[in-house]
Protein backbone atom coordinates (compact mmCIF):
# COMPACT_ATOMS: atom_id res chain seq x y z
CA UNK A 1 0.00 0.00 0.00
CA UNK A 2 1.19 3.76 -0.78
CA UNK A 3 3.23 5.33 1.91
CA UNK A 4 1.11 8.10 1.60
CA UNK A 5 -2.20 6.76 1.29
CA UNK A 6 -1.59 4.32 4.63
CA UNK A 7 -0.61 7.56 6.67
CA UNK A 8 -4.01 9.45 5.26
CA UNK A 9 -5.95 6.70 6.16
CA UNK A 10 -4.12 6.03 9.55
CA UNK A 11 -4.39 10.02 9.92
CA UNK A 12 -8.08 9.83 10.12
CA UNK A 13 -8.61 6.38 12.63
CA UNK A 14 -9.14 4.41 10.22
CA UNK A 15 -8.89 0.64 9.58
CA UNK A 16 -10.24 -1.04 5.93
CA UNK A 17 -11.88 -3.75 7.93
CA UNK A 18 -14.07 -1.05 9.59
CA UNK A 19 -14.78 1.15 6.52
CA UNK A 20 -15.25 -1.62 3.94
CA UNK A 21 -15.52 -4.89 6.05
CA UNK A 22 -15.21 -8.41 4.51
CA UNK A 23 -13.27 -6.93 1.60
CA UNK A 24 -9.62 -5.80 3.17
CA UNK A 25 -8.03 -7.61 0.73
CA UNK A 26 -9.73 -6.31 -2.47
CA UNK A 27 -9.29 -2.88 -1.04
CA UNK A 28 -5.77 -3.10 -0.24
CA UNK A 29 -5.19 -4.21 -3.73
CA UNK A 30 -7.23 -0.92 -4.89
CA UNK A 31 -5.16 1.55 -2.90
CA UNK A 32 -1.83 0.03 -4.31
CA UNK A 33 -3.60 0.36 -7.93
CA UNK A 34 -4.02 4.58 -7.07
CA UNK A 35 -0.99 4.66 -5.76
CA UNK A 36 0.68 8.43 -5.04
CA UNK A 37 -1.64 11.58 -5.23
CA UNK A 38 0.61 13.03 -7.79
CA UNK A 39 2.16 10.07 -9.59
CA UNK A 40 1.51 8.51 -12.81
CA UNK A 41 -0.83 5.49 -12.24
CA UNK A 42 -2.32 3.03 -14.58
CA UNK A 43 -4.33 4.59 -17.41
CA UNK A 44 -7.35 2.15 -17.07
CA UNK A 45 -8.59 -0.37 -13.96
CA UNK A 46 -11.24 -2.92 -14.71
CA UNK A 47 -13.18 -3.96 -11.76
CA UNK A 48 -15.64 -6.99 -12.45
CA UNK A 49 -17.83 -9.45 -10.16
CA UNK A 50 -21.32 -10.52 -9.68
CA UNK A 51 -24.39 -7.60 -7.94
CA UNK A 52 -23.86 -6.85 -4.84
CA UNK A 53 -20.11 -8.20 -4.24
CA UNK A 54 -18.58 -4.64 -2.89
CA UNK A 55 -17.47 -2.94 -6.24
CA UNK A 56 -18.71 0.36 -5.94
CA UNK A 57 -19.02 0.58 -2.33
CA UNK A 58 -15.06 -0.02 -1.95
CA UNK A 59 -14.21 2.26 -4.70
CA UNK A 60 -16.36 5.02 -3.92
CA UNK A 61 -15.34 4.49 -0.46
CA UNK A 62 -11.72 4.85 -0.54
CA UNK A 63 -11.78 7.63 -2.89
CA UNK A 64 -13.98 9.37 -0.87
CA UNK A 65 -12.13 8.72 2.50
CA UNK A 66 -8.68 9.69 0.75
CA UNK A 67 -10.63 13.27 -0.33
CA UNK A 68 -9.13 12.34 -4.53
CA UNK A 69 -10.47 14.59 -7.02
CA UNK A 70 -12.92 12.21 -8.77
CA UNK A 71 -16.31 11.33 -10.63
CA UNK A 72 -18.89 8.63 -10.80
CA UNK A 73 -20.71 8.38 -13.76
CA UNK A 74 -23.57 5.78 -14.50
CA UNK A 75 -23.81 4.22 -17.53
CA UNK A 76 -27.84 3.71 -16.64
CA UNK A 77 -28.20 7.71 -16.69
CA UNK A 78 -25.44 9.19 -19.05
CA UNK A 79 -26.75 6.66 -21.94
CA UNK A 80 -25.02 8.56 -24.63
CA UNK A 81 -21.71 9.70 -25.80
CA UNK A 82 -22.32 13.85 -25.10
CA UNK A 83 -24.17 13.22 -21.94
CA UNK A 84 -21.30 11.07 -20.57
CA UNK A 85 -18.80 13.28 -21.85
CA UNK A 86 -20.95 16.33 -20.10
CA UNK A 87 -21.19 14.78 -16.49
CA UNK A 88 -17.11 14.43 -16.44
CA UNK A 89 -16.43 17.93 -17.25
CA UNK A 90 -18.70 19.38 -15.29
CA UNK A 91 -18.23 16.88 -12.30
CA UNK A 92 -14.54 17.13 -12.36
CA UNK A 93 -14.04 21.12 -13.23
CA UNK A 94 -17.21 22.53 -11.87
CA UNK A 95 -18.46 25.80 -13.28
CA UNK A 96 -15.29 26.04 -15.59
CA UNK A 97 -16.25 23.83 -17.90
CA UNK A 98 -19.15 24.99 -20.45
CA UNK A 99 -21.80 22.51 -21.74
CA UNK A 100 -21.08 20.46 -24.08
CA UNK A 101 -22.73 20.03 -27.03
CA UNK A 102 -24.69 16.43 -27.27
CA UNK A 103 -23.45 15.62 -31.07
CA UNK A 104 -19.71 16.04 -30.24
CA UNK A 105 -17.23 13.40 -30.56
CA UNK A 106 -14.32 11.87 -28.54
CA UNK A 107 -11.81 13.83 -29.90
CA UNK A 108 -13.65 16.75 -28.87
CA UNK A 109 -14.34 15.66 -25.59
CA UNK A 110 -10.22 15.06 -25.24
CA UNK A 111 -9.05 18.52 -25.95
CA UNK A 112 -11.69 20.14 -23.91
CA UNK A 113 -10.40 18.10 -21.27
CA UNK A 114 -6.89 19.13 -21.70
CA UNK A 115 -7.29 22.59 -21.65
CA UNK A 116 -9.57 22.40 -18.55
CA UNK A 117 -6.94 20.51 -16.27
CA UNK A 118 -4.05 22.29 -17.36
CA UNK A 119 -6.29 25.59 -16.39
CA UNK A 120 -6.79 24.10 -13.09
CA UNK A 121 -5.42 24.70 -9.55
CA UNK A 122 -3.45 21.30 -9.33
CA UNK A 123 -2.84 20.35 -12.89
CA UNK A 124 -0.93 17.63 -11.50
CA UNK A 125 -3.18 15.66 -9.15
CA UNK A 126 -4.61 12.64 -10.65
CA UNK A 127 -8.02 12.51 -11.54
CA UNK A 128 -9.77 9.40 -11.27
CA UNK A 129 -12.81 8.32 -13.60
CA UNK A 130 -15.11 5.96 -12.69
CA UNK A 131 -17.46 4.13 -14.73
CA UNK A 132 -20.08 2.59 -13.03
CA UNK A 133 -22.23 0.06 -14.73
CA UNK A 134 -19.63 0.11 -17.95
CA UNK A 135 -20.92 -2.80 -19.57
CA UNK A 136 -23.17 -0.32 -21.73
CA UNK A 137 -20.74 1.46 -23.28
CA UNK A 138 -20.37 -1.39 -25.60
CA UNK A 139 -23.80 -0.01 -27.11
CA UNK A 140 -22.24 3.10 -27.28
CA UNK A 141 -20.20 4.99 -30.08
CA UNK A 142 -17.67 2.16 -31.26
CA UNK A 143 -14.25 4.20 -30.20
CA UNK A 144 -15.97 5.11 -26.76
CA UNK A 145 -14.68 2.08 -24.73
CA UNK A 146 -11.23 2.23 -26.34
CA UNK A 147 -10.71 5.95 -25.93
CA UNK A 148 -11.69 5.83 -21.94
CA UNK A 149 -9.13 3.18 -21.95
CA UNK A 150 -6.47 5.33 -22.85
CA UNK A 151 -7.99 8.23 -21.58
CA UNK A 152 -4.48 9.35 -20.16
CA UNK A 153 -2.36 9.00 -23.34
CA UNK A 154 -4.79 11.16 -25.19
CA UNK A 155 -4.86 14.42 -22.60
CA UNK A 156 -1.17 13.72 -21.83
CA UNK A 157 -2.27 14.18 -18.08
CA UNK A 158 -2.35 12.08 -15.10
CA UNK A 159 -5.56 10.23 -15.51
CA UNK A 160 -7.17 6.53 -14.11
CA UNK A 161 -10.38 5.50 -15.61
CA UNK A 162 -12.07 2.81 -13.55
CA UNK A 163 -14.42 0.48 -15.15
CA UNK A 164 -16.91 -1.27 -12.68
CA UNK A 165 -18.66 -3.98 -14.38
CA UNK A 166 -20.60 -7.64 -13.69
CA UNK A 167 -19.41 -9.02 -16.15
CA UNK A 168 -15.92 -10.66 -17.50
CA UNK A 169 -13.20 -8.38 -19.45
CA UNK A 170 -13.54 -11.23 -22.27
CA UNK A 171 -17.14 -9.80 -22.80
CA UNK A 172 -15.72 -6.41 -23.72
CA UNK A 173 -12.29 -6.77 -25.53
CA UNK A 174 -12.80 -5.37 -29.43
CA UNK A 175 -11.95 -7.64 -32.32
CA UNK A 176 -9.70 -4.72 -33.12
CA UNK A 177 -7.97 -5.10 -30.19
CA UNK A 178 -7.27 -2.16 -27.25
CA UNK A 179 -5.31 -1.40 -24.82
CA UNK A 180 -5.62 -3.80 -22.02
CA UNK A 181 -6.85 -2.64 -18.23
CA UNK A 182 -5.47 -4.11 -15.45
CA UNK A 183 -7.87 -6.81 -13.70
CA UNK A 184 -9.11 -7.30 -10.28
CA UNK A 185 -11.98 -9.40 -9.62
CA UNK A 186 -14.31 -9.53 -6.88
CA UNK A 187 -15.78 -12.72 -5.75
CA UNK A 188 -18.64 -13.47 -3.68
CA UNK A 189 -19.40 -13.26 -0.15
CA UNK A 190 -19.44 -16.84 1.55
CA UNK A 191 -22.16 -17.12 4.58
CA UNK A 192 -19.75 -15.95 7.15
CA UNK A 193 -19.15 -12.64 5.48
CA UNK A 194 -22.75 -12.01 5.20
CA UNK A 195 -23.27 -12.76 8.52
CA UNK A 196 -20.57 -10.12 10.09
CA UNK A 197 -21.98 -7.85 7.61
CA UNK A 198 -25.68 -7.91 8.21
CA UNK A 199 -24.89 -8.45 11.70
CA UNK A 200 -23.64 -4.73 11.87
CA UNK A 201 -26.95 -3.30 11.28
CA UNK A 202 -28.38 -4.22 14.80
CA UNK A 203 -30.91 -2.01 16.30
CA UNK A 204 -29.83 -0.51 19.20
CA UNK A 205 -33.15 -1.29 20.63
CA UNK A 206 -31.92 -5.52 20.95
CA UNK A 207 -28.70 -6.74 22.14
CA UNK A 208 -26.33 -7.28 19.02
CA UNK A 209 -25.95 -11.16 20.24
CA UNK A 210 -29.98 -11.60 19.05
CA UNK A 211 -29.95 -10.10 15.97
CA UNK A 212 -26.98 -12.05 14.91
CA UNK A 213 -29.14 -14.79 15.91
CA UNK A 214 -31.65 -13.76 13.91
CA UNK A 215 -29.13 -13.26 10.83
CA UNK A 216 -28.21 -16.97 11.56
CA UNK A 217 -31.18 -17.90 10.58
CA UNK A 218 -32.26 -16.06 7.78
CA UNK A 219 -29.17 -16.95 6.43
CA UNK A 220 -29.87 -20.73 6.78
CA UNK A 221 -33.10 -20.45 4.97
CA UNK A 222 -31.90 -17.52 1.71
CA UNK A 223 -28.40 -18.40 1.34
CA UNK A 224 -28.80 -21.22 -1.15
CA UNK A 225 -30.95 -19.39 -2.89
CA UNK A 226 -29.76 -16.01 -2.74
CA UNK A 227 -25.96 -14.14 -2.07
CA UNK A 228 -27.53 -10.64 -3.06
CA UNK A 229 -26.12 -8.39 -0.31
CA UNK A 230 -28.75 -5.62 -0.55
CA UNK A 231 -31.76 -8.38 -0.84
CA UNK A 232 -30.75 -10.00 1.92
CA UNK A 233 -30.42 -6.76 3.71
CA UNK A 234 -34.00 -6.06 2.49
CA UNK A 235 -34.91 -9.10 3.98
CA UNK A 236 -33.55 -8.84 7.14
CA UNK A 237 -35.01 -5.54 8.25
CA UNK A 238 -38.40 -6.92 6.84
CA UNK A 239 -38.52 -10.11 8.68
CA UNK A 240 -37.07 -9.04 12.08
CA UNK A 241 -40.37 -7.55 13.38
CA UNK A 242 -42.04 -11.08 12.92
CA UNK A 243 -38.47 -12.76 14.61
CA UNK A 244 -38.73 -10.33 17.81
CA UNK A 245 -42.86 -11.00 18.37
CA UNK A 246 -42.70 -13.14 21.08
CA UNK A 247 -40.78 -11.33 23.11
CA UNK A 248 -42.56 -7.89 22.57
CA UNK A 249 -45.99 -10.70 23.99
CA UNK A 250 -44.10 -11.33 26.52
CA UNK A 251 -44.13 -15.03 25.40
CA UNK A 252 -40.94 -16.10 25.20
CA UNK A 253 -37.46 -14.84 26.71
CA UNK A 254 -34.15 -13.96 24.37
CA UNK A 255 -32.49 -17.33 24.93
CA UNK A 256 -35.91 -19.01 23.66
CA UNK A 257 -33.97 -19.49 20.00
CA UNK A 258 -36.58 -22.64 19.02
CA UNK A 259 -39.68 -20.60 20.37
CA UNK A 260 -38.53 -17.96 18.25
CA UNK A 261 -37.49 -19.80 15.24
CA UNK A 262 -40.78 -21.71 15.37
CA UNK A 263 -42.74 -18.71 15.08
CA UNK A 264 -41.17 -16.90 11.83
CA UNK A 265 -40.49 -20.31 10.00
CA UNK A 266 -44.01 -20.13 8.59
CA UNK A 267 -43.13 -16.28 7.64
CA UNK A 268 -39.69 -17.24 5.76
CA UNK A 269 -41.33 -20.30 3.96
CA UNK A 270 -43.86 -17.63 1.97
CA UNK A 271 -41.14 -15.30 1.67
CA UNK A 272 -39.16 -18.31 -0.33
CA UNK A 273 -41.64 -17.59 -2.93
CA UNK A 274 -40.59 -14.43 -3.87
CA UNK A 275 -37.02 -14.02 -3.02
CA UNK A 276 -36.39 -10.88 -4.82
CA UNK A 277 -38.95 -8.72 -2.98
CA UNK A 278 -38.20 -5.48 -5.17
CA UNK A 279 -41.16 -6.90 -7.53
CA UNK A 280 -43.06 -5.66 -4.35
CA UNK A 281 -42.95 -2.88 -2.08
CA UNK A 282 -42.61 -3.60 2.06
CA UNK A 283 -45.78 -2.16 2.96
CA UNK A 284 -47.40 -4.56 0.02
CA UNK A 285 -45.59 -7.53 1.53
CA UNK A 286 -46.64 -6.80 4.97
CA UNK A 287 -50.17 -6.67 4.07
CA UNK A 288 -50.16 -9.70 1.97
CA UNK A 289 -48.76 -11.48 5.46
CA UNK A 290 -51.86 -9.97 7.01
CA UNK A 291 -54.11 -11.16 4.96
CA UNK A 292 -52.43 -14.61 4.94
CA UNK A 293 -52.17 -14.52 8.19
CA UNK A 294 -56.48 -14.19 8.70
CA UNK A 295 -56.98 -16.69 5.67
CA UNK A 296 -58.17 -13.92 3.66
CA UNK A 297 -55.45 -14.96 0.74
CA UNK A 298 -54.57 -18.52 0.24
CA UNK A 299 -51.01 -17.91 -1.42
CA UNK A 300 -48.34 -14.86 -1.90
CA UNK A 301 -48.04 -15.89 -5.70
CA UNK A 302 -50.28 -13.06 -6.81
CA UNK A 303 -47.81 -10.10 -5.41
CA UNK A 304 -45.09 -10.84 -8.60
CA UNK A 305 -45.18 -7.86 -10.50
CA UNK A 306 -45.60 -10.94 -13.80
CA UNK A 307 -48.63 -11.40 -12.11
CA UNK A 308 -50.33 -7.80 -12.83
CA UNK A 309 -48.16 -7.26 -16.42
CA UNK A 310 -50.79 -5.13 -18.93
CA UNK A 311 -49.87 -6.23 -22.37
CA UNK A 312 -51.08 -4.87 -25.76
CA UNK A 313 -53.48 -6.74 -27.38
CA UNK A 314 -51.48 -8.78 -30.20
CA UNK A 315 -48.68 -8.64 -27.52
CA UNK A 316 -50.58 -11.80 -25.82
CA UNK A 317 -51.38 -13.61 -28.76
CA UNK A 318 -47.44 -13.08 -29.83
CA UNK A 319 -46.37 -14.32 -26.41
CA UNK A 320 -48.87 -17.02 -26.65
CA UNK A 321 -47.84 -18.32 -29.84
CA UNK A 322 -44.19 -18.41 -28.58
CA UNK A 323 -45.60 -20.17 -25.57
CA UNK A 324 -46.90 -22.94 -27.80
CA UNK A 325 -43.99 -22.61 -30.42
CA UNK A 326 -41.37 -23.81 -27.25
CA UNK A 327 -43.55 -26.60 -25.87
CA UNK A 328 -45.27 -28.03 -28.54
CA UNK A 329 -42.98 -30.82 -30.80
CA UNK A 330 -42.80 -28.58 -34.45
CA UNK A 331 -44.53 -31.65 -36.15
CA UNK A 332 -47.43 -31.23 -34.59
CA UNK A 333 -47.99 -27.46 -35.52
CA UNK A 334 -50.14 -29.10 -38.85
CA UNK A 335 -51.97 -31.01 -36.55
CA UNK A 336 -52.91 -28.19 -34.49
CA UNK A 337 -53.05 -24.68 -36.56
CA UNK A 338 -54.39 -25.89 -40.05
CA UNK A 339 -57.77 -26.07 -40.80
CA UNK A 340 -57.78 -28.73 -43.49
CA UNK A 341 -54.90 -30.71 -42.15
CA UNK A 342 -55.83 -34.07 -44.40
CA UNK A 343 -55.25 -37.39 -42.94
CA UNK A 344 -52.96 -37.66 -39.53
CA UNK A 345 -50.29 -40.60 -39.29
CA UNK A 346 -50.92 -42.76 -36.50
CA UNK A 347 -47.74 -42.10 -34.78
CA UNK A 348 -49.01 -38.18 -33.60
CA UNK A 349 -49.09 -39.38 -30.34
CA UNK A 350 -45.94 -41.31 -29.63
CA UNK A 351 -47.25 -43.48 -26.80
CA UNK A 352 -43.68 -44.38 -25.84
CA UNK A 353 -42.58 -40.57 -25.07
CA UNK A 354 -42.96 -40.85 -21.21
CA UNK A 355 -40.85 -37.23 -20.61
CA UNK A 356 -43.13 -34.18 -20.66
CA UNK A 357 -42.04 -31.22 -22.92
CA UNK A 358 -42.74 -29.09 -19.84
CA UNK A 359 -39.99 -31.23 -17.69
CA UNK A 360 -37.56 -30.76 -20.50
CA UNK A 361 -37.99 -26.97 -20.51
CA UNK A 362 -38.56 -24.51 -23.69
CA UNK A 363 -37.11 -24.85 -26.75
CA UNK A 364 -35.57 -22.67 -28.97
CA UNK A 365 -37.88 -21.69 -31.93
CA UNK A 366 -37.52 -19.54 -35.33
CA UNK A 367 -38.88 -16.15 -35.72
CA UNK A 368 -40.81 -17.56 -39.05
CA UNK A 369 -42.69 -20.97 -37.10
CA UNK A 370 -44.10 -17.82 -34.21
CA UNK A 371 -45.63 -15.87 -37.02
CA UNK A 372 -46.96 -18.87 -38.31
CA UNK A 373 -48.39 -19.99 -35.46
CA UNK A 374 -49.64 -16.13 -34.48
CA UNK A 375 -51.58 -15.50 -37.76
CA UNK A 376 -53.34 -18.95 -37.46
CA UNK A 377 -54.55 -18.14 -33.87
CA UNK A 378 -55.55 -14.09 -33.87
CA UNK A 379 -59.01 -13.41 -34.64
CA UNK A 380 -58.72 -11.07 -36.89
CA UNK A 381 -56.39 -10.06 -39.91
CA UNK A 382 -53.37 -8.86 -39.19
CA UNK A 383 -51.37 -7.92 -41.84
CA UNK A 384 -47.40 -8.30 -41.23
CA UNK A 385 -46.08 -4.93 -40.50
CA UNK A 386 -43.57 -2.87 -38.11
CA UNK A 387 -45.78 -3.00 -35.29
CA UNK A 388 -45.34 -7.15 -34.66
CA UNK A 389 -42.11 -7.45 -35.05
CA UNK A 390 -41.28 -4.00 -32.57
CA UNK A 391 -43.78 -5.89 -30.39
CA UNK A 392 -41.52 -9.23 -30.25
CA UNK A 393 -38.86 -6.50 -29.67
CA UNK A 394 -40.77 -5.38 -26.13
CA UNK A 395 -41.63 -8.97 -25.14
CA UNK A 396 -37.44 -9.23 -25.37
CA UNK A 397 -36.97 -6.29 -23.86
CA UNK A 398 -39.52 -7.26 -20.71
CA UNK A 399 -37.26 -10.68 -20.64
CA UNK A 400 -40.88 -12.23 -21.81
CA UNK A 401 -39.10 -13.88 -24.51
CA UNK A 402 -35.23 -14.82 -24.37
CA UNK A 403 -33.12 -14.01 -27.96
CA UNK A 404 -31.09 -17.24 -28.00
CA UNK A 405 -27.92 -17.47 -30.96
CA UNK A 406 -25.41 -15.19 -31.83
CA UNK A 407 -25.99 -11.57 -32.53
CA UNK A 408 -24.77 -11.68 -36.00
CA UNK A 409 -27.53 -14.24 -37.01
CA UNK A 410 -29.90 -11.20 -38.34
CA UNK A 411 -31.48 -13.30 -40.85
CA UNK A 412 -32.83 -16.11 -38.63
CA UNK A 413 -33.03 -15.31 -35.37
CA UNK A 414 -34.64 -17.86 -33.00
CA UNK A 415 -35.83 -17.53 -29.51
CA UNK A 416 -37.27 -18.71 -26.20
CA UNK A 417 -40.42 -18.21 -24.15
CA UNK A 418 -39.83 -16.98 -20.61
CA UNK A 419 -42.62 -17.82 -18.90
CA UNK A 420 -44.71 -20.29 -16.87
CA UNK A 421 -47.66 -22.16 -17.20
CA UNK A 422 -49.79 -20.44 -14.90
CA UNK A 423 -48.65 -16.90 -16.44
CA UNK A 424 -49.39 -17.70 -19.97
CA UNK A 425 -52.76 -19.52 -18.74
CA UNK A 426 -54.25 -16.16 -17.28
CA UNK A 427 -52.23 -14.30 -20.02
CA UNK A 428 -54.83 -16.68 -22.09
CA UNK A 429 -57.84 -16.05 -20.02
CA UNK A 430 -57.85 -12.39 -20.76
CA UNK A 431 -58.38 -12.65 -24.28
CA UNK A 432 -60.77 -15.84 -24.55
CA UNK A 433 -57.74 -18.68 -25.80
CA UNK A 434 -58.43 -21.74 -24.59
CA UNK A 435 -54.64 -22.58 -24.33
CA UNK A 436 -54.90 -26.10 -22.83
CA UNK A 437 -56.33 -27.37 -25.72
CA UNK A 438 -53.47 -26.44 -28.56
CA UNK A 439 -50.41 -27.96 -25.59
CA UNK A 440 -48.92 -31.10 -27.32
CA UNK A 441 -48.69 -32.48 -22.88
CA UNK A 442 -52.25 -32.19 -22.41
CA UNK A 443 -53.66 -34.50 -25.43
Amino acid sequence: MPVEVQAGLAGRGLKLGEIVPCRETQAATVLALLGEPEQYSYPSIFIYGHQSTGKSHVTLTLLQELQLPHVVVSCVECFSAGLLFERVLVSLFGLAAPPLLRHSGFSDFVRLFHRLNASSAQPHQTLYVVLDRAELLRDMDANLLSGFLRLQEFVEDNVTVILLSEIVWEKFRPSTGCFEPLLLHFPDYNKAELQHILSQAAPSSHPPELYSTYINVLLGVFFAVCRDLRELSHLAVLNFPKFIEPLEKGEAKESDTHKLWKNIEPHLKRAMQSVYLREVSSVQWEKLQQQVEKGEAETPRAMSAHAHVELPYYSKFLLIAAYLSSFNPARTDRRFFLKHHGKIKTNFLKKHEKTSNHLLGPKPFPLDRLLAIFYSIVDSRVAPSANVYSQISSLVTLQLLCQVGHDDQLDSPKFKCAVSLDFICAVARTVGFDIIRYLYDFL
